[in-house]
C-alpha cells in the first residue's frame, strides 16, 4: 500500500506541474526536475506534430551541455540516432547499449566525450498523429535491473505526461486544427468519410439521398473550416486530427 501511495503522490505532483505549465520553459523546467527525481541528471524531450505535412511542427528541448548541443546538431546525429529510430517505431522503452549503437559509433563515442553515457528513452503518441520522445541520461552508474524494477512505472508515465503536456501546450498556441475539429458537423464528417473512400460528389449524394449540391455545400464548409485548399487536403487533414 505504501508504494502504491509513494507512486499516486509521485503522479499527482508531477502531473500537475506539468499540466499547469504555460511555457516551454516552464514545462521544461518541471520535467527535468521529475527526471531529477529519478536520479538522472539529464533529460531531453522531442516532438514531431503531424501537421502541416510539408513542415512538421518539431520541439526539441533539453538540459544537455552547449558543446553536445552544437556538435549533435553540426555532426547530423539527428539522421542515424538509433534511439530516434527506435522511438518512431515502437513506443517500448529502451536502454543504451554497446549493441543499440552498433551501427552508429561515432555518436555513441562522441556522447561518451561529452558525459552522456547512461540512457533510456520511450516515445509516446497521441490520437492526432503527433509522436514525442522522452530521454533521461546521466553520465555514470549504470541503469540496473532492480533500478528499473523500482522506476519503470514512474518513468513510462512521466514520457506520457510529458507528450500530453507538451500537446497541450502546442495546442494551446496554435489552436486553430482543434477549433476546426471541434466545429465541423456530424454532417460534413460523414461526407468527408465517403469522399475518403473515393466517393464522387454524385455518388456521395445518392448514398446520403442528399443532392450533389448539399454535398458540395459541405465540402466548401470542411475547406474553410480546415484551413484546406481543396477536398483531398480536407480529407488528408481531418483524418490526421482524428475525425474520420
Amino acid at each position: 500500500m505504501a508504494v502504491d501511495e509513494d507512486f499516486a503522490n509521485w503522479q499527482d505532483r508531477h502531473t500537475l506541474a506539468l499540466s499547469t505549465a504555460t511555457t516551454e520553459a516552464a514545462f521544461f523546467a518541471a520535467l527535468s526536475g521529475a527526471a531529477r527525481d529519478l536520479g538522472f541528471d539529464h533529460c531531453a524531450y522531442g516532438m514531431r506534430a503531424r501537421l502541416p505535412l510539408s513542415n512538421p511542427k518539431v520541439v526539441l528541448l533539453n538540459n544537455y551541455s552547449k558543446a553536445w548541443q552544437r556538435r549533435y546538431h553540426d555532426q547530423h546525429y539527428l539522421a542515424v540516432d538509433p534511439t530516434v529510430a527506435h522511438g518512431i517505431r515502437s513506443v517500448l522503452p529502451l536502454v543504451w547499449s554497446e549493441e543499440l549503437f552498433r551501427n552508429a559509433r561515432p555518436l555513441w563515442e562522441d556522447a561518451r566525450a561529452h558525459g552522456l553515457k547512461v540512457g533510456w528513452a520511450q516515445s509516446s503518441y497521441n490520437a492526432q498523429g503527433a509522436v514525442g520522445m522522452l530521454t533521461l541520461a546521466r553520465s555514470d552508474e549504470l541503469i540496473t535491473a532492480a533500478e528499473l524494477r523500482k522506476n519503470a512505472m514512474q518513468m513510462t508515465v512521466l514520457a506520457q505526461l510529458a507528450h500530453a503536456g507538451m500537446s497541450e501546450l502546442i495546442n494551446n498556441r496554435r489552436g486553430t486544427d482543434q477549433a476546426a475539429a471541434a466545429t465541423l458537423t456530424s454532417r460534413e464528417i460523414e461526407v468527408l468519410r465517403w469522399t475518403a473512400d473515393g466517393k464522387t460528389s454524385g455518388e456521395v449524394g445518392q448514398i446520403m439521398s442528399i443532392s450533389e449540391r448539399t454535398v458540395n455545400f459541405h465540402i466548401n464548409n470542411s475547406l474553410e473550416k480546415l484551413g484546406a485548399v481543396n477536398k483531398t487536403a480536407a480529407v488528408v487533414k481531418a483524418a490526421l486530427l482524428g475525425l474520420l
